[in-house]
């Protein structure tokens, strides 16, 4: 497995060792031993998988708060996406940056995604199958979000009408929720 460091400290790109034939592919998509050889030390507890049928669909800014803090390894297993982590850690060095990466069945990249960080993705191309790993339960109440639009934030999401939900549309300005984040 190939690691790639970003920008900020922390999110990591993961590309598997794809062995492939006429008959298609196999792969490791996730081996603890591998990710504590590079130094990346977590216990995932629940699996994620998301769809969206149509092309520019955004999800996000997601993240949870206080001690539900989530760390997420994620991939796209069909289709792709152009997959966002933000750092909303307010004592880092990289506070309010964002990383972007393209993620799809084809490229077979994974990005880790540290506790403290905001989340999101936009569709590229129509019927887009999202997985994640995460080392904390979903709880509601500690459930959050910032508003893909965020002019502070600034992502390059390449979309400038995308399809989001009512709970996305609606998310707070980073401004609005900033002394609430407790990372």
């Amino acid at each position: 497995m190939k690691l790639t460091t970003t920008a900020i400290p922390g999110v990591v790109i993961l590309e598997p060792d794809v062995f492939g034939d006429n008959r298609g592919f196999f792969m490791e998509s996730w081996s603890k031993q591998k990710m504590e050889e590079a130094g990346l030390f977590y216990d995932f507890v629940q699996d994620n998988h998301s769809s969206s049928t149509v092309k520019g669909t955004l999800r996000g800014i997601h993240f949870q708060k206080g001690n539900m803090c989530q760390a997420k390894l994620v991939r796209c297993t069909n289709g792709a996406v152009l997959d966002v982590a933000v750092d909303l850690r307010k004592t880092s060095p990289t506070y309010k940056k964002w990383v972007a990466v393209e993620l799809s069945a084809e490229n077979k990249k994974q990005l880790m995604i540290p506790r403290g960080f905001g989340h999101g993705f936009v569709t590229l191309t129509d019927q887009v199958e999202f997985m994640y790993k995460a080392d904390n339960y979903y709880a509601q109440q500690a459930d959050g979000g910032i508003r893909w639009n965020d002019p502070v934030l600034n992502i390059a999401w390449g979309i400038d009408a995308p399809i989001l939900s009512a709970k996305d549309s609606s998310n707070p300005f980073l401004q609005d929720i900033e002394a609430q984040l407790d990372f």
